[in-house]
Order: C-alpha cells, then sequence, then structure tokens
C-alpha cells in the first residue's frame, strides 16, 4: 500500500489501438499493475496529440481516430517502480514512459464496503 512520503508517478503515453499479443497495450498494462500490487492506476484517452511520427490524431463529431493519444499513469514508492519497470518497458513497446518524484501528501484509502447481504 502506498504511504505518504516521496514517491515515483510514471506516465505511460500510449496510442489508442496499439495492442500487445492481441489486446490492448493499456489493458496489458493496467492488468499488470493490478497484479502486481500497484496502489491504484487510471488510463487517460486524449482528444488530439500526435506522436513521434508527427502524424496528428484528432477525435472530431463526423470521424474518430482510431490512433488517439492513452496516458496510463499511477504513484508508487521508488522500490516498487524500480521493480516493475522492465516489464513495463516492454509492455509499452513504441510508446513512451516519463517517470517524475513526487509527494504523496495523503495517499487513497480503501472504501468501507456495506458487508455482503446487509441492507442499508
Amino acid at each position: 500500500m502506498l504511504k505518504a512520503g516521496n514517491a515515483l508517478k510514471v506516465s505511460i503515453y500510449l496510442s489508442d489501438g496499439s495492442r500487445h499479443h492481441g489486446s490492448s497495450t493499456e489493458s496489458c498494462i493496467v492488468d499488470f499493475l493490478f497484479t502486481h500490487g500497484v496502489s491504484g492506476a487510471t488510463v487517460f484517452k486524449g482528444v488530439a496529440g500526435f506522436g513521434v511520427d508527427h502524424h496528428l490524431h484528432s477525435a472530431s463529431f463526423v470521424e474518430l481516430s482510431d490512433r488517439l493519444p492513452v496516458k496510463v499513469e499511477f504513484t508508487e514508492s521508488k522500490e516498487k517502480v524500480e521493480e516493475l519497470l522492465a516489464r513495463l518497458t516492454e509492455l509499452t513497446g513504441t510508446g513512451q514512459i516519463e517517470i517524475q518524484e513526487t509527494t504523496v501528501v495523503k495517499p487513497a484509502g480503501m472504501s468501507k464496503a456495506a458487508p455482503v447481504g446487509k441492507a442499508s
């Protein structure tokens, strides 16, 4: 579980439609992070962008591009990021990984769900 204090924020930039062994790359990355105990991750889908190839991709009401920008982001301890980085690099393929030092002021807490079968 992520604790307050120094941490790393990892941003992985992909193109929507990128695949890894037949599945969406962002889905493979999120599954990997989930199964390896990362505290949380979010996938953001952009409305416009371009990459190293300098081809502009954008969404419009008339036409939706299948190559829009996608960003997977998570915050974790330095040790955890170092443990996962080699596999994340493989999964990312031609995408980009950015890591920033950050400070977690208040980590997310577990939700207190009502017991199963108990009426509210």
